[in-house]
């Protein structure tokens, strides 16, 4: 008894649709894939980098106050205990001045992010 061979061997026929087969599955995968990713949300890397940057500025933004209210502070005894001296009262009001506009820069580059994250969605 002679046994047939099930699978073919090269035949010519075969070999377009095994060509056509593997490019359909190819266009399917390729239209189906960002589509699942775009219902499914942010991929998981946007959304651990965007919490991860949250979390940077508002841990500058709590740094901030007390920084910039030390540096006032700190400005304003510079001037109080001078004596009279010329340079360290110049140099009181240069930190005290310092420090109002570099916590106005940070305050104003918070709003400047969360005017850009809302317009962008």
């Amino acid at each position: 008894m002679k046994r047939k061979n099930i699978i073919p061997k090269n035949n010519i026929k075969t070999k377009p649709l095994y060509f056509l087969y593997i490019s359909m599955i190819f266009l399917i995968l390729l239209f189906w894939i960002p589509s699942v990713s775009f219902a499914l949300g942010d991929p998981k890397l946007i959304s651990t980098i965007n919490s991860a940057f949250k979390d940077i500025e508002s841990w500058i933004l709590k740094i901030a106050t007390p920084a910039a209210a030390v540096a006032v502070g700190t400005g304003v005894f510079m001037k109080k205990f001078s004596f009279g001296d010329e340079e360290k009262i110049r140099t009181g009001k240069k930190l005290i001045k310092g420090s109002l506009f570099s916590y106005a820069f940070i305050l104003a580059i918070d709003l400047i992010l969360s005017a850009i994250q809302s317009l962008v969605g």
